[in-house]
């Protein structure tokens, strides 16, 4: 029977667009296998999949048959334009035309009518000749469709369903050439590691496990060759668990992890998986999300919150990938972004700028990036030279991985599924592989957030054993190519980021925490590696649809170095402690001290200084303090200089400091009494002062200026040894004359006794 089927990208099992009618009854139609993966002229296909009735109908007379579209796709760029017809009615899609040998089992007939959410298989096993191909090489889109009555009175079947995959066909003129392929397989986790041996859940060591994700990843390294894109901090966190470790519950309350054989276990085979010669490359510690945290960033702060990036990657520079081992592993310190976060401002902050980096670094950056007219040409090699004027390094060597060969499809719904994965991976290869004889590399790097459960990476993976696939790995592509073309860097808008706006704040006031931790220790390299370990893994792209994890793992580690930070702080034995926690303080006179201990009770000697601000008055004057270093458990006392030009209560606020000046805890507010003159008592007191000596100085001088006038006779010198009398008889004495002021007497006059004690005499 001829059948006319809808022929392109249908998207499969959803619903059709609001441009479809509203009455089209659709069903879902999966294809569960399909071999082999690139039949050659004479193999039959067989094809398996299921039929599930998403309608509220009941269809008589169901039935399955393949179908193809005859069109040859001789490159990459016709099946990126294979339409998907998302609105058009799934009955009028006839693209994909029905097989119409009745006998040759290209259709299933289904014995009982479908009802609603009924669900049926089916097994087709088509000849090559029904196909009606010419053999040559290229690709094909196939297909199974649904055809049922949908109405009892209705004896036309009509199109109800349809599932397509690309079928490559090796025909009479084979692959040309080789494709060298990386397969870059991450291997990554949310942190789950909240302190020490204390993990908020077991979802790392069950994924782990090995029918987890990440010991299914793990597992196609062990007879593939693939490149690891690793996480060190989920590395750290493994290697805790692997030591021993408890699981804190909602209450608070812990018990012991069972984690510990899976982890083990997992850490060997990927031990043994770099022994076999498999790359690693690790993603910054913690694998943060860049330009979220570049965009958050304040340009004039001294330790913006993308300081965290430039950490995350010199911590990977230098991060013992085998612990304990006398060999050192060998290493490529990656990066990798994608879509708008991939914009050339974020990979020129996040390439350069952090100690150790090289122009060795990796960066790895998926082609969908790129808007499909600017997507740079990914053959013969995907290593590019990306320029970015916009940041310290104008371009930064990038290696591009082809997105079409993650895809899926052609429907757009089977981006995920593993099969339309696998079939997609080895059709977009077998068209390079015919495409010339030049050699041609490629790099296949699942999207983040993709194929959570690990399935269409090993379907990927079965096809690096396709007779023109080289696997190989990605430093070997990039030896390969020594001198890369430049292309410009994406310009796609961002969109999702892995960190909310109420995320980033929190991680920002660890960020601040951890640093002031870390700049209040005299030597800042004897900071627990664990505290700034947990900073990185904050911003982590890993929290990505876990919210409330990430508020509670940023929660206790700030919590953690607030505590740290608790421990240093003012003590005040020596001034008055008022109410409420304020220091009193008296300031006699313009200036005067004060003083102010600092207690460390910390294990750590630390460098700290104190710097008092006023709050309520500008006049104010606190001479600058130098930092003084406390040791462990010890204590410090400064002595505060300080002046005000008035008197009266003025508060201020003493805050302990590191050495750059960030604020150590919350700061001590004191009350400060000052108790001197205004500035017109001190005027009266220096007009006083002049007039006081001002008259004492007019006094003298005039008594001197007297005795310079009137000198008093010189006396004779008198001999020692025969001395004058001291006292002479009385009468006998000179007399005063007129010229002494006193009256000149009659010689024989008697002498007024008022006068006998020296009055008047020259020798009195």
């Amino acid at each position: 029977m001829g059948l006319l089927i809808a022929a392109s990208a249908a998207v499969l099992g959803t619903a059709p667009t609001s441009a479809a009618p509203v009455e089209d009854p659709v069903v879902d139609v999966t294809i569960d296998s399909f071999a082999p993966v690139a039949p050659k002229p004479g193999d039959s296909v067989r094809i398996t999949g299921r039929v599930t009735n998403t309608s509220d109908i009941t269809f008589r007379a169901p039935q399955a048959l393949a179908c193809i579209d005859r069109k040859h796709l001789a490159t990459n760029a016709d099946i990126a334009a294979v339409s998907a017809e998302q609105d058009v009615p799934m009955s009028e899609r006839d693209s994909c035309s029905g097989l119409t040998t009745f006998e040759s089992g290209t259709f299933q007939q289904f014995g009982a009518p479908l009802a609603p959410k009924a669900s049926v298989q089916f097994t087709l096993t088509v000849p090559w000749n029904e196909w009606q191909l010419k053999g040559n090489t290229g690709v094909y889109v196939v297909g199974v469709m649904f055809r049922g009555q949908p109405t009892e009175d209705s004896r036309a079947r009509v199109t109800a369903g349809r599932a397509r995959t690309l079928m490559p066909v090796i025909g009479s003129d084979p692959p040309t050439r080789k494709v060298n392929t990386a397969l870059v397989i991450p291997l990554r986790h949310r942190p789950t590691q909240l302190g020490g041996t204390r993990f908020a859940n077991d979802s790392l060591a069950q994924s782990m496990a090995p029918n987890g994700p990440l010991g299914r990843l793990l597992a196609l390294g062990t007879t593939r060759k693939v490149t690891w894109l690793v996480d060190p901090a989920m590395l750290d966190e493994a290697r805790r668990i692997k030591d021993g470790y408890v699981v804190v519950g909602d209450d608070n309350q812990t018990t012991p992890g069972s984690g510990q054989k899976v982890v083990t276990a997992w850490l060997k085979e990927f031990d043994d998986s770099r022994a076999r010669g498999n790359q690693v490359v690790l993603l910054p510690y913690g694998d943060p999300d860049v330009a979220s945290l570049i965009d958050a960033s304040d340009p004039l702060s001294k330790d913006p919150v993308s300081k965290i990036v430039g950490d995350a990657r010199a911590t990977s520079e230098e991060y013992i990938l085998a612990p304990g081992s006398t060999a050192p592993a060998i290493f490529t310190n990656g990066l990798w972004l994608e879509n708008g976060s991939a914009r050339g401002r974020y990979l020129a902050a996040a390439s350069s700028g952090f100690p150790g980096s090289t122009d060795q670094d990796l960066n790895l950056v998926n082609s969908a990036a790129w808007v499909t007219a600017e997507r740079p040409t990914l053959t013969p090699s995907p290593v590019y030279n990306v320029l970015t004027p916009e940041g310290p390094k104008t371009q930064v060597r990038t290696v591009i991985a082809n997105s079409a060969l993650t895809t899926g499809g052609p429907d757009p719904d089977t981006a995920e599924n593993p099969l339309q994965v696998r079939q997609r991976f080895a059709a977009e290869t077998a068209l390079l592989a015919t495409g010339g004889t030049t050699p041609v590399s490629v790099v296949a790097l699942p999207p983040r957030g993709w194929d959570a459960e690990g399935s269409a990476t090993a379907a990927i993976a079965g096809d690096l054993a396709l007779p023109w696939i080289a696997p190989t790995d990605v430093n070997q592509i990039v030896a390969a190519t020594p001198r890369p073309l430049t292309t410009k860097a994406p310009n796609a808008p961002r969109s999702n980021p892995a960190l909310t706006g109420g995320q980033l704040d929190a991680v920002k006031r660890l960020n601040d925490a951890t640093l002031t931790y870390r700049n209040l220790l005299a030597v800042q390299e004897n900071l627990d590696e664990n505290i700034q370990r947990a900073r990185l893994r904050s911003a982590s792209n890993g929290w990505r649809g876990f919210a409330d994890e990430a508020r509670q793992f940023t929660a206790i580690e700030t919590g953690s170095v607030n505590q740290q930070l608790a421990k240093v702080s003012l003590v005040n034995s020596s001034v008055e402690q008022g109410q409420h926690g304020v220091i009193k303080v008296n300031l006699a006179g313009s200036k005067g001290t004060f003083p102010l201990t600092i207690s460390n009770e910390l294990d750590e000697s630390i460098r700290v200084g104190i710097a008092v601000t006023p709050a309520n008055r500008t006049d104010l004057r606190i001479k600058a303090l130098q930092t003084k270093v406390l040791p462990p458990r010890g204590k410090a006392t400064y002595l505060i200089e300080a002046s005000a030009e008035q008197n009266g209560l003025i508060r201020a606020n003493a805050q302990v400091i590191t050495a750059s000046g960030r604020p150590v805890g919350r700061s001590q507010e004191l009350v400060i009494e000052a108790a001197q003159y205004g500035s017109v008592g001190w005027i009266l007191v220096g007009a006083a002062c002049a007039l006081l000596f001002g008259t004492s100085f007019v006094r003298i001088y005039r008594r001197v200026r007297t005795e310079r006038r009137n000198p008093e006779p010189t006396e004779p010198a008198t001999d020692p040894l025969h001395p004058a009398p001291i006292d002479p008889e009385p009468g006998t004495g000179p007399v005063n004359s007129a010229a002494d002021g006193v009256p000149e007497s009659a010689p024989d006059a008697p002498v007024d006794a008022s006068l006998k004690e020296g009055v008047g005499s020259k020798d009195g």
